[in-house]
């Protein structure tokens, strides 16, 4: 006997598309198998109304032949009967009985999911900013009781369904067996016309029977004790965010597959939330709506950037950014469990770890260098502090001559440029309030070259002016190479990405001929600045153009020096910031010999003031101060 295909009771709960899918094959086998049973039963019917029309039939011709009135009247009533307990009474128990069950059942599971996501789309809605306990308590619970509604209807529709496909072998067996019993019967005085071979057929059909019920009892008993080991679970399976304080997070996925709402702008500020079964294969984000068959590409995760966002004030939403630094979907996690793991899993394939021979060891390595680089620091003094003797890097002689970065011939391991588990710091300008207490009594810097500037910029032959937001800092053991600049910005925005970091405080980067200044939007007090001759390598990302880092080289004893790369963010590219960078060293050089000085200002562009003027620049842009507030960062 073929075996019985049947719906796991542990897939109910998770309620994915797939197992949506394969419950849709069983319903439309149940409702086939509802209208042949309604076309067998009119059939069945048509044949008993046939025979009591024989027995009336017989009657009347049995009062003509007297000698047989009794014999006859008596053969085709039993024969009726037999018809009616045998064939039509098992077929119209299994219809009002096994099928209509199934139904209700339908309709019941149908109601809790629908309840089940009127709650859920209510939870999403929960606040972030003005979050009331009392409420996401009460709405959590109906969640939970939803949830577990739908998980106890889901188990017992689970169970008709597999119950369904035992029972209909024997209901479809039972009226064509006593059919045959019944003709049997009624032929009894014929019995030369049926063989043993028949009795043995009815006997190994009726034993066939036999074996089907004790097999259906029997996974009937299995299915009921699976289905009290499920129900007997705590409230945290039904309960969303049920562990919110300290969630046992893996960071080393690189499958990941759950649901999600997916942000959809509906009009020029509208929007709605659907929620959606995402999931990923290979280096795709694969979406499939509840009743589809397949999914769909929503997104190429392969070199792509994911950060937590704000959105109108939902919590646990993140976006993902292309490769070009263009903002892709918004999508919004269940709770911090899911939310943390998502952006986790998307970051590992957007490597294309996947690529790789063993995916998941790559993935804990990464990981674990990566969570030992982004322990944040809040002030700029700890910083040496933290430190270890071990990461104090050899002193490395400036070049001056070293005007654009070079590259080496091969690019060097990370742990060569950075070492592993070096702090990240995200804070390095104070505020602009302290510096006021700091400088109270001192002038201000001038970005714009007009009177009161102090008497060193007034004799900078350079000053541009650039909006700048800054990302992070970080010590770095070799300044020899542009890749140590790369990698300073891989670690730092994978650092934001994990710490949820993505507000930053825009400021002012005046280049001049001297140093490289970081300026107060509001107040115009310099924060900090850095000698323009202590800057031995800049550069921009290679994709992002507008990600732009240069290495600072410090003495802080004699013979020992340190270096720090610091990244920042521009509104313009960062190309124009390193060609800024690149013609204050230039000048700095020229300024030794008076000849090669006028041999510069002669080749380049100058202002009416006489300073230089940047080429395909677009000063009224750069010079143009913005206005206060923190923005969000799309590094």
């Amino acid at each position: 006997m073929p075996a019985v295909d049947k719906l796991r009771l542990e897939d109910a709960l998770q309620d994915s598309p797939q197992t949506r899918s394969l419950l849709s094959v069983f319903e439309e086998d149940a409702g086939t198998l509802t209208e042949y049973t309604n076309q067998l039963l009119q059939a069945m019917q048509r044949v008993y109304g046939a025979q009591n029309e024989m027995c009336l039939a017989t009657q009347q011709l049995s009062k003509q032949l007297l000698a047989y009135e009794k014999q006859l009247n008596i053969l085709h009533t039993e024969l009726a009967k037999q018809l009616a307990d045998t064939m039509v009474l098992p077929i119209i128990q299994f219809r009002e009985k096994d099928l209509t069950e199934v139904s209700t059942l339908k309709d019941l599971f149908s109601l809790a999911s629908n309840e089940h996501d009127v709650s859920m789309a209510k939870y999403s809605r929960l606040p972030k900013k003005r979050e009331n306990e009392k409420l996401k308590a009460e709405v959590a619970k109906e969640v939970a009781s939803a949830r577990r509604k739908q998980h106890l209807s889901s188990l017992q529709y689970y169970c008709a369904l597999n119950a369904l496909q035992y029972r209909k072998r024997i209901a479809m067996m039972e009226p064509m067996l006593g059919y045959t019993r019944s003709q049997i019967n009624f032929f009894k005085k014929g019995a030369e016309m049926f063989s043993k071979k028949m009795d043995g057929f009815l006997s190994s059909v009726s034993n066939m029977v036999q074996s089907v019920q004790e097999e259906l009892d029997s996974e009937a008993e299995a299915m009921r004790v699976s289905q009290q080991d499920l129900l007997s679970v705590g409230e945290s399976i039904y309960t969303p965010d049920f562990d919110a304080a300290s969630p046992y997070i893996n960071r080393n996925l690189i499958q990941k597959a759950g649901y999600l709402n997916l942000r959809n702008k509906t009009g020029l500020v509208t929007t709605t939330w659907d929620r959606l079964y995402f999931f990923t294969q290979g280096g795709n984000l694969m979406c499939q709506p509840r009743g589809a068959v397949a999914g769909g590409l929503i997104q190429d995760l392969d070199n792509c950037s994911v950060m937590a966002v704000d959105c109108e004030d939902r919590r646990y939403c993140f976006q993902i950014t292309t490769p070009t630094g263009k903002p892709g979907i918004t999508l919004q996690a269940e709770g911090k469990k899911e939310y943390e793991e998502w952006i986790c899993a998307i970051n590992n394939i957007s490597r294309q770890i996947y690529l790789t021979d063993n995916p998941e060891a790559v993935a804990i390595r990464l990981n674990q260098t990566a969570l030992q680089a982004v322990t944040p620091i809040t002030s700029f003094g700890k910083k040496q502090e933290i430190l270890s003797p071990s990461q104090n890097v050899k002193n490395v002689e400036m070049q001056n001559d070293r005007m654009v970065p070079q590259e080496s011939d091969s690019i060097p391991e990370s742990t060569e440029l950075i070492a592993p588990g070096t702090p990240i710091q995200f804070d390095i300008v104070l505020p602009a309030t302290e510096f006021l207490d700091q400088n109270r009594g001192g002038r201000r810097t001038n970005p714009f070259g007009e009177d009161g500037q102090e008497e060193d910029e007034a004799d900078s032959l350079l000053q541009q002016m650039f909006v700048v937001r800054f990302l992070g800092s970080m010590a770095v053991k070799s300044d020899d190479t542009v890749e140590v600049i790369y990698e300073a910005m891989r670690q730092v925005l994978a650092a934001r990405a994990i710490h949820n970091i993505f507000r930053t405080a825009e400021s002012h980067l005046l280049v001049t001929s001297s140093d490289l200044k970081l300026i107060d939007p509001q107040t115009q007090v310099t924060r900090t600045s850095f000698e323009l001759a202590s800057v031995t390598q800049f550069a921009a990302h290679q994709e992002n153009k507008r990600l732009i880092g240069f290495v600072v080289c410090t003495s802080e004893s004699p013979g020992e020096d340190s270096m720090s790369a610091y990244v920042f963010e521009s509104n313009t590219e960062g190309e124009k910031i390193c060609y800024a960078i690149n013609l204050g060293k230039e000048i700095i050089e020229a300024r030794k010999d008076p000849e090669a000085l006028a041999q510069l200002m002669s080749s380049m562009p100058l202002t009416n003031d006489g300073k230089f003027k940047l080429l395909n620049e677009q000063s009224e842009e750069n010079n143009t101060v913005h206005g206060d507030g923190d923005q969000e960062s799309e590094a």
